[in-house]
């Protein structure tokens, strides 16, 4: 009996501590989604498995004069829509050549996003970001954190009920003085809204060190915004990029696993994370992140996204 007693003792155990281990496993709070900008995304086997509810597109900011814009927008809002995944739609350049594209006054961007706003919240769209990677060169506000400031006071004021994603800022050098005149361009009166800041932290990630990251968070928190959710809105595991980043599917297995472990890391602020992108072109292309071929057939890095938003929330 004695025997006996003390298996049963040590099953119970085992199953306590498995349950404590997969409680462990499933407490990250960060919700985890994909940005891309095809709708067939959505109708992938492999996507479905994935069972995600967020995902996030970037749109011009003058898109609403473009037909072609507004039906690939709308067919990605559809699809997103009939998965039952909700869209964080970015407003963006309307030409990513470094430094050329024109910066719009604040009066073009209030009627023109008013008009994309008023389009696709009939279609559910309630999370909208004030302007996309804006301390870039390929975004005519790299220079101008005032204007970008302006852009997030003039989104408040035309998307009522909306969550915004109030700055959106690349892990680059000077990116904290980018951060600090942002915030001081912002009426103190309306500074307390801007509370969802987006990170792009791909350098980071790709080359497995933590300080863009944790330069932005500090650099936010310094601007004395109470109760800050950062979102990793755009990050991910290159499979190729240009010179830096020669083209390989297990380098970026590896950097999307870090992927996870970084953001896990800053999990007492990051409550979003959004990998970019889905749909791979076989290094054929200067930027490659998807996480399937072609052919729709999964990568490693799919793989290594997989397992690590296990442990994360949808």
């Amino acid at each position: 009996m004695s025997h006996l007693r003390t298996l049963l003792i040590a099953v119970l155990l085992g199953v306590l501590l498995l349950g404590t281990g997969n409680a462990q496993a499933a407490s990250t709070k960060i919700a985890v989604g994909i940005g891309d900008q095809s709708p067939t995304m959505f109708a992938s086997p492999a996507y479905k498995a994935l069972k995600l509810k967020k995902t996030r597109y970037f749109i011009p900011w003058n898109a609403i004069h473009n037909k072609g814009q507004l039906a690939s927008a709308d067919a990605f809002v559809k699809a997103a829509r009939a998965a039952k995944v909700k869209v964080l739609m970015h407003i963006s350049t309307d030409n990513f050549a470094s430094k050329k594209a024109k910066l719009p006054s604040v009066s073009a961007y209030k009627k023109d996003v008013r008009s994309l706003i008023s389009r696709y919240k009939k279609q559910g769209v309630r999370e909208w970001g004030v302007w996309n990677e804006a301390n870039h060169a390929s975004q005519p506000t790299y220079r101008s954190p005032k204007r970008a400031a302006q852009y997030f006071v003039t989104m408040r004021s035309i998307c009522s009920g909306c969550t915004i994603v109030a700055l959106d800022v690349l892990d680059q050098k000077g990116v904290a003085t980018y951060i600090k005149k942002f915030y001081a361009a912002i009426p103190k009166s309306k500074r307390k809204y801007a509370k969802v800041v987006g990170i792009h932290n791909y350098s980071d990630v790709n080359r497995k060190r933590s300080t863009g990251t944790r330069t932005i968070i500090t650099a936010v928190h310094k601007a004395d915004v109470v109760d800050t959710d950062f979102w990793l809105t755009e990050t991910g595991a290159l499979v190729s990029f240009g010179g830096s980043s020669p083209c390989s599917e297990s380098r970026a297995k590896s950097r999307m696993s870090y992927m996870f472990t970084l953001a896990r890391k800053y999990r007492k602020d990051i409550t979003r994370l959004y990998s970019y992108n889905w749909q791979g072109t076989d290094c054929q292309n200067r930027f490659d992140a998807g996480l399937v071929h072609p052919d729709g057939s999964t990568r490693p890095s799919y793989d290594a996204f997989k397992a690590g938003a296990r442990s994360f929330t949808r």
